[in-house]
């Protein structure tokens, strides 16, 4: 299947011209998958402020609902389970909280502890942001096939071990 050219193609071709010494084939790849991000990230952004959530506090929701009963975990789990400091899990738990879609409480542990939990009202609004995204994903993967699909898993899974 013979395609259009991309800006990705352009950029190539203009360092073709200026710097023919480069090799820019890398830029095919890393340029399209970049490009692409994007694209992904600001199709699922979309989704979560359908629900009045930034990226953060739904990755911090969903991370909690996905956790299991009693979806509570502590601050440090949060942000190793986030992959985001603390201080911005406290940030994002402070809006959240506001909201009535989380609670803090003493940690069972260590009275000095917090323990962070979903709300009634908060495993509402993550149980259907999360159908929504669910569904809005598998829009945006639904022009390809399973095997690429299959295929470009074991790939990035592969590629960013080799990175790791």
């Amino acid at each position: 299947m013979n395609h259009a050219p991309d800006h990705v193609d352009q950029i190539i071709d203009q360092w073709a011209t200026e710097r023919p010494d480069l090799d820019t084939s890398p830029m095919a790849l890393i340029g399209r998958l970049h490009r692409l991000a994007d694209t992904l990230r600001q199709r699922l952004v979309e989704v979560y402020a359908e629900f009045g959530l930034s990226e953060g506090e739904f990755d911090l929701l969903a991370t909690l609902r996905r956790s299991g009963t009693p979806y509570e975990l502590g601050p440090g789990e949060l942000a190793a389970a986030t992959m985001v400091t603390s201080g911005a899990i406290s940030k994002r738990v402070d809006r959240l909280e506001a909201r009535g879609l989380v609670t803090r409480r003493v940690g069972d542990a260590d009275g000095r502890a917090r323990a962070i939990a979903l709300s009634p009202a908060g495993r509402e609004l993550i149980d259907a942001a999360i159908e929504a995204h669910y569904a809005n994903e598998a829009r945006l993967v639904a022009g390809l096939g399973e095997i690429d699909r299959t295929r470009m898993i074991r790939i990035l899974r592969e590629w960013a071990a080799a990175l790791a």
